[in-house]
């Protein structure tokens, strides 16, 4: 009978609150970078003066995640764009495919730390271990204010980088740990055996990481979405006989949209249409969805699109 378009006051306070908090995940993707770059340089020195693979090889990895930290901050300052004629949502996708970047970045880097401390745990070296305590302690600190930053962060990309920075101090905690034993005892095969298991840990979590923005950009109903029980409250409006040709998806992992057709009660008179619409969408915005395109049907009219 007519598409539904979610025009309100309620738009434009979702729109500078939105634009707020793209502000800030800029904001501290950028403080993320600056962090991440400083230590990974100091990091590969005092790898190199140690002879420690696990503080070398995540060096590496390091420095990786900083480039792909400085892409994925440009991505997230272009997904504040608003919507033009060539994309029609506006850019927030732009924020996870950042996401998607930094993921496999880290499944990469992983990778590398695996095949290299397979080799050291085959040949053990000494290792300074006064020097692995030292770096292990500023990693712990310099770590734990990036991820204090990045705490509050809802985008995916700002989880994905949380979750780096997370399993960074897990590691530097286990290096701690590790470098205080090989100071008592001699155990040369204790550094790569921590480069191993801390590689296999952000690879686990990489692949998590990808699964789920890959489930966005598949455009598959949220998680946090409850579809049969949207369903039922949709149903129970007044004047709605049934809803169908349901489609529900994410823009980023936070925006969510959706578009229905409506099966209106016979009786219900043309005039109270605009009123049925609205309350779909205030029962659409319980759910955080925040865009509802709407197709209102009667019994004389027959849908011709099943695409369920």
């Amino acid at each position: 009978m007519g598409q539904g378009h979610n025009h309100s006051n309620h738009d434009h306070h979702s729109h500078d609150h939105n634009h707020l908090h793209s502000t800030s995940s800029s904001t501290n993707l950028a403080w993320a970078f600056a962090l991440n770059l400083s230590f990974s340089l100091l990091e590969l020195v005092g790898g190199i003066f140690s002879n420690s693979i696990a503080i070398i090889s995540d060096a590496f990895h390091d420095f990786g995640d900083a480039l792909s930290l400085a892409l994925v901050w440009y991505l997230q300052k272009i997904s504040t764009k608003p919507k033009d004629n060539y994309f029609d949502y506006g850019y927030k996708r732009f924020s996870i495919l950042g996401a998607l970047i930094i993921s496999v970045i880290l499944s990469v880097g992983s990778i590398f730390m695996i095949i290299e401390s397979i080799k050291r745990f085959i040949t053990p070296e000494e290792t300074k271990a006064n020097v692995m305590f030292v770096l292990a302690i500023i990693g712990v600190v310099v770590n734990g204010a990036a991820m204090i930053r990045l705490n509050h962060g809802k985008s995916l990309t700002e989880k994905a980088v949380f979750l780096h920075f997370l399993e960074d101090i897990l590691g530097w905690i286990a290096v701690l740990i590790g470098s205080v034993v090989m100071m008592y005892f001699q155990f040369p095969w204790f550094d790569p055996l921590l480069s191993l298991a801390i590689a296999l840990w952000i690879l686990w979590n990489a692949y998590g990481n990808i699964k789920q923005v890959m489930t966005v950009m598949l455009q598959a109903v949220p998680e946090s979405v409850d579809r049969n029980h949207l369903i039922e409250h949709w149903e129970k409006i007044k004047g709605i006989q049934s809803v169908h040709d349901i489609k529900i998806w994410s823009l980023d992992g936070n925006h969510h949209v959706a578009s229905l057709h409506v099966l209106i009660h016979e009786n219900v008179k043309l005039t109270e249409f605009s009123k049925i619409k609205e309350k779909i969408r205030m029962v659409a915005l319980e759910f955080n969805i925040i865009h509802t395109t709407i197709e209102l049907e009667t019994d004389a009219e027959q849908c011709k699109l099943h695409l369920d």
